[in-house]
């Protein structure tokens, strides 16, 4: 009897859960009836009440697609495609007159944004909205809200609705990222159960590895808007930049113990932000009057001034920021699949979708109300923007790599993504930091329309009003990139304004020779070109000492680490093997040289010892288990995508079986690898000894120091004989103190040994590398194998605790090598590819791996 009673019991509550959201859903939408009976709801659609499964990105497409079909309301554009060739959607939504007239209200809309044009009457232009959802993949909830969304805004009749279309274009992106979300929605709808499982550690709630958060190469997208790096953000980039939407939103989840967020965010902890006042003080409290209002009546908890800052400038609920737009973060407690237990009772996935569709809904009316504030702070935004420019002394900036074109390349290709202003220079520009030849020199003028974009990539900072960071503290992404940059306070002669039709990298014609050819290891996308060559057959050797040549019968200077081609020892015939240099070089954009005689004028000789040959890399990484899904695809990505070189990815916990011999470089990054037991420690080690090259980074390195994998220490302070006395600190204070201990993410000065293999390739000892950990590797105890140590003023940009500087930094290398045997374990301090952005150091790894078997420790 008990047992009937308590199956009673179970299978009520279910039916009342499935019944729940259909129940709620119909409340929402009563009160934007009628509704057109042509227009299928998303259920009709789907076959299944939204929030009762996670909706695949086929199926949002499809429907939406439908909506598009059936209603003059709405239009349904591709503006990019993902990784793995899924579609990127903009549905567009406004009344039938304004769909026609669309080309003349956006033409009109931009010339508001532009700083040349003055428009104070905004009366028939209407407000652009952009609703935007689940650019984390296993936050879902916002694009099942969007479904709800565009379901009301195209079939709703209503007076209050049919105002939204008349007088708002809104543009809808219901999944930013398609491929991080339909890995999450087949995982919980593959382990849905039913009736369904609440406990917090049944598998619906514990994804595996790499989860659905990131895209394909376990890229952080939201994080990656300002660093451009991945197809889907150089999309949407490419589309805000034609619209300049007035109103962006951001939708996302957190933690299931938590209510729902909204702005205002606390204040900036930089002292000097860029984003004008303006936004936070008026626009953002404003519009969270409306998101009060309409989630107050429907008794729902929230918190706003908490936990989620608008320091870093790359979020989706900060880009726009920049650009004149009002961008809004909202954060929803997450089910982690159907149904989740939480202190205060279960969490379904159909509440969740409750509040993102509301706020949807009073994100359209609070624009709508206030569209004469936002036409006219986005009418000023740009023109303020050149006013502060004007006031600033700084005027512009100089920059350029002598060497490196691919690099310079890269960097260009940024800031005019951007829409950032840059030219070529008619003089050389001299400054305290030297000349910049006006050959391989760029200058960005800082006034500017974007000069807010000027400032975020340029300027560095290392005082903040609070040492609490949701994220990384620095971006000055000229940094990133190792540029050679120098404020001006004067503007040189500016001549030709450089566009994505002009940035092109120019190579001198390659000549067919019958002794050999030389490629330098200057260029970003030299080991590009290695790795092609090899996979060709090709042997290749490099140079351990520098020499100059006669080329053309110019002498010409070349650096360690250049590539030489003999003709007389390769196996391809003479013309075939000039045809594969030509077309591997022009593939890569990289320049390759032609020489006639093994001769040097100065330095060693074609023949010397001093060139070796190089290995061909055949490399693996271990993902899975502990494994960083960040790091790992930031090296799955630089290898694949831009070297063109394969990595294999083998789960950790199948290491035990793994053929190591099949490589000759292994890659760890963070991790906490406790499936690496002893055996297969000793394993791994064996692996090193036979002469193979082991690399680490960040949390990898302390890992091989603590299981003593290496011979190498953690710097020590001296401890004070005489017990210190431990401070008394405020409880509701404690936030504030351990935020202070954490390093967030800021960028330091390494001095890097150009002549260590791991060198090769830069001509200035002084680097940029990037921090955000407690790592502090003492210098090795072999006199030759610090290869990268921090200076003694090592602080560039960004929030760090000065006793760190002067107890750890000061004393601590950035990277090392040690020697176990005949192999070498490469240890990285740091994260040399962060964010896939840090185009300065990826050549420190890519050398690590080119290199590592050329490395010698003495």
């Amino acid at each position: 009897m008990k047992k009937t009673n308590y199956h009673s019991a179970i299978i009520m509550a279910f039916l009342l859960f499935q019944n729940f959201f259909v129940f709620s859903q119909n409340t929402f939408f009563e009160k934007y009836q009628p509704f057109k009976s042509n227009i299928p709801s998303p259920e009709e659609f789907l076959g299944y009440p939204i929030g009762d499964s996670h909706t695949r990105h086929d199926q949002v497409v499809a429907y939406l697609t439908k909506l598009a079909e059936l209603s003059d309301r709405a239009t349904m554009t591709e503006y990019g495609k993902t990784n793995e060739n899924r579609k990127l959607f903009i549905l567009t939504i406004t009344s039938p007159e304004n769909h026609r007239n669309l080309s003349e209200i956006k033409k009109k809309h931009l010339q508001v944004v532009d700083h040349n044009t003055d428009i104070t009457n905004y009366n028939d232009l209407p407000i652009f909205i952009n609703l935007a959802y689940n650019v984390h993949g296993n936050e879902p909830s916002g694009t099942e809200a969007a479904l709800l969304t565009a379901y009301t805004l195209i079939a709703s009749n209503n007076p209050e609705v049919v105002d939204y279309m008349n007088n708002a274009v809104i543009f809808l992106d219901p999944t930013i990222n398609p491929d991080g979300r339909d890995r999450h929605t087949n995982w919980v709808n593959t382990f849905k159960g039913n009736p369904l499982v609440a406990d917090k550690f049944d598998i619906e709630h514990n994804e595996g590895w790499p989860q659905g958060r990131t895209n394909h190469y376990w890229f952080d997208l939201n994080r990656d808007l300002l660093l451009a790096v991945q197809p889907e953000s150089n999309a949407r980039l490419e589309w805000f930049h034609e619209w300049y939407p007035n109103v962006v939103t951001d939708f996302h989840e957190m933690g299931t113990n938590s209510t729902f967020f909204f702005e205002p965010k606390p204040p900036s902890a930089s002292l000097e932000p860029v984003t004008p006042d303006e936004n936070y003080s008026v626009l953002t409290k404003t519009f969270a009057k409306q998101f009060v209002a309409d989630l107050d009546s429907i008794g729902s908890l929230y918190f706003t001034k908490e936990k989620y800052d608008a320091t870093y400038p790359g979020y989706g609920s900060t880009y726009g920021d920049l650009q004149g737009s009002l961008a809004i973060l909202f954060e929803q407690a997450s089910s982690r699949g159907h149904l989740q237990e939480t202190p205060t009772g279960n969490l379904s996935f159909p509440f969740t979708i409750k509040n993102q569709y509301v706020t949807s809904m009073a994100t359209i009316k609070a624009a709508l109300n206030n569209k004469e504030l936002l036409y006219d702070y986005q009418n000023r935004f740009f023109r303020t923007s050149i006013d502060k420019a004007r006031k600033s002394s700084i005027k512009g900036y100089v920059f350029g790599d002598h060497h490196d074109k691919n690099r310079t390349k890269a960097f260009l290709d940024l800031l005019l993504k951007h829409k950032v202003r840059v030219f070529t220079t008619g003089n050389d520009v001299e400054t305290e930091k030297g000349v910049f030849k006006k050959e391989t020199s760029y200058i960005v003028p800082s006034e500017q329309p974007q000069y807010l974009m000027v400032q975020t990539l340029f300027e560095t900072h290392k005082k903040y009003r609070d040492s609490v960071f949701y994220d990384a503290s620095s971006w000055s992404l000229v940094n990133f990139y190792n540029m050679k940059y120098s404020p001006l306070s004067k503007l040189p002669k500016l001549e030709q304004r450089i566009t994505k039709e002009n940035n092109r990298i120019k190579l001198s014609p390659l000549k067919q020779s019958s002794y050999g050819y030389l490629i330098p290891w200057d260029d970003y996308y030299s080991p590009a070109a290695l790795y092609q060559l090899q996979k060709k057959g090709v042997v290749v050797k490099t140079a351990q000492k520098p020499f100059s040549i006669m080329i053309d019968g110019e002498k010409k200077s070349f650096s360690r680490g250049t590539l030489l081609i003999p003709q007389n020892i390769q196996e391809l015939e003479p013309n075939v093997l000039f045809e594969t240099i030509t077309q591997i070089c022009t593939q890569t954009q990289v320049q390759a040289y032609q020489v006639e005689t093994g001769y040097s004028t100065s330095g060693i000789d074609l023949g010397s010892s001093n060139f070796v040959t190089l290995k061909k890399p055949k490399a693996m990484m271990l993902v899975k288990g502990g494994v960083s899904v960040y790091e790992a695809g930031e090296v799955w990505h630089l290898l694949e995508q831009r070297m063109q070189m394969p990595i294999s990815k083998v789960p950790e916990d199948i290491f035990y079986r793994t053929d190591l011999s099949k490589y000759n470089t292994i890659v760890l990054v963070s991790g906490r690898y406790n499936n690496l037991n002893e055996q297969n420690h000793n394993k791994l080690k064996s692996w090193v000894a036979q002469g193979n090259t082991l690399i680490t980074l960040r949390t990898a390195s302390s890992w091989a120091i603590r299981t003593k994998l290496v011979n190498e220490n953690f710097v020590s302070i001296d401890q004070p004989k005489d017990e210190k006395t431990i401070e008394r600190l405020n409880y509701g204070e404690a936030r504030e103190h351990l935020g202070k201990e954490y390093i967030g993410g800021a960028i330091f000065e390494v001095d890097l040994d150009i002549t260590h293999p791991l060198g090769y390739g830069y001509h200035n000892r002084s680097l940029p590398v990037y921090k955000n950990n407690r790592i502090w590797i003492a210098p090795s105890k072999n006199r030759f194998s610090t290869v990268a140590q921090y200076t003694q003023n090592p602080h560039i940009d960004g929030y760090i605790q000065e006793h760190y500087i002067e107890d750890y930094m000061k004393k601590s290398a950035s990277l090392l090598v040690d020697r176990i045997e005949k192999g070498r374990v490469i240890m990285f301090a740091d994260n040399p590819n962060f964010r896939g952005a840090w185009y300065g150091t990826n050549k420190l790894f890519l050398n690590a791996i080119f290199f590592g078997s050329i490395i010698n420790v003495p």
